[in-house]
């Protein structure tokens, strides 16, 4: 065969090879096909939702109530649905990302996009032009909580414990950012994300101690009182020391006392902030849990409970995830792992404030 027929029948064969579908592949099943279609629809509503609030935002047009709601949802569905596809079709499971989400329900190829999502949420939850802020933020948190621990009784260790966990609730709520608005609700507002109703009664517990704080911790007391007179006749959440200061007088203080028996079943500090995060999130069952003797097996199966997980990102994504009727505290505490990347910022911030 003279060359040039020959490298023409070679490039033929080539083409056919690789028009071919590989060796054993075979074309995509009715649930895959679906899967990738309701994937590509998701990052195409995300996209897209992400554009609109950018143009608003550029444009300064007057947002819609709660701007944040849809994005925050949109994000849910690309997530749930990359999920899906990588459940129907696991070889689409890829490379780590930077936000230290499971491959299996994350593309690292859209980190760009989540990183939007950020640079958007950062703008919208802006603290306002009346917010009083801290020059010690993380700080203000630490000693806060050392000092609330040693009021109830905490030996010094402990009471450290108490700081740092406390750090991780500050990164968990706002990612660190202090006086915060809240893009998806109009109750829930500053640096711990209170609602009147908390804030009033954490000022209240506050008040019940403050003789024995000023005893422990005079400068701390004398901070205090400054900071008490600052916020007169304002919103005490956009304050950041008066809110951290209620928001954990309102629901983290009383189970500070538990921090010993924590540390002996939970000697992961991360884990210890997840736990203190949930009485955040589902305060009744966690209380309930520790109480039980036997945390990490108490199982939750209230549909409410399981909802009020859902919407704070534990078992949210994907179908398998959110068809659960029940949870144990050990499968909730691994279902967290939104919330890892956030509490490693806090201790590597707690190491940097309290060096050993």
């Amino acid at each position: 065969m003279e060359p040039r027929r020959h490298a023409a029948a070679c490039l033929a064969v080539l083409a056919l090879l690789l028009a071919a579908p590989a060796m054993g592949q075979s074309a995509p099943t009715p649930r895959q096909s679906e899967a990738l279609a309701d994937y590509d629809r998701a990052l195409g509503d995300f996209k897209s939702i992400l554009a609109e609030r950018r143009r608003q935002i550029e444009a300064k047009e007057a947002l819609p109530n709660l701007p944040g709601q849809a994005l925050y949802l949109a994000r849910v569905a690309v997530i749930s649905t990359y999920k899906d596809l990588t459940d129907a079709m696991p070889s689409r499971i890829g490379r780590p990302n930077k936000f230290e989400i499971p491959p299996a329900y994350f593309d690292a190829d859209i980190e760009p996009l989540v990183d939007e999502y950020g640079r958007l949420f950062d703008i919208m939850e802006a603290p306002p032009a009346s917010a009083q802020n801290s020059p010690t933020p993380f700080k203000d948190v630490v000693d806060l909580a050392v000092a609330i621990a040693r009021a109830k009784g905490l030996a010094p260790e402990h009471a450290e414990t108490a700081g740092r966990i406390s750090l991780g609730l500050f990164f968990a709520e706002t990612n660190g950012k202090q006086n915060v608005r809240n893009a998806r609700s109009n109750t829930y507002m500053g640096s711990f994300q209170t609602g009147p109703s908390e804030d009033r009664n954490g000022r209240r517990k506050w008040e019940a101690i403050k003789s024995e704080i000023a005893a422990i911790d005079p400068a701390l007391s004398t901070r205090d009182d400054k900071e008490e007179a600052r916020a007169r006749g304002t919103d005490h959440r956009f304050n950041h020391w008066t809110n951290v200061r209620d928001g954990l007088m309102n629901a983290h203080a009383d189970l500070f006392r538990e921090i010993p028996g924590i540390v002996k079943t939970l000697p992961d500090p991360i884990d210890q902030m997840k736990l203190f995060e949930l009485i955040q999130i589902v305060p009744t069952p966690t209380r309930s849990a520790l109480k039980s003797g036997d945390l990490l097996n108490y199982r939750v199966s209230s549909p409410t409970i399981m909802k009020h997980l859902r919407n704070n990102s534990i078992f949210a994504f994907g179908q398998a995830d959110r068809a659960r009727s029940s949870a144990s505290y050990r499968e909730i505490l691994a279902a967290m792992w939104l919330f890892n990347r956030k509490f490693e910022k806090a201790m590597a911030k707690y190491a940097e404030i309290r060096p050993r």
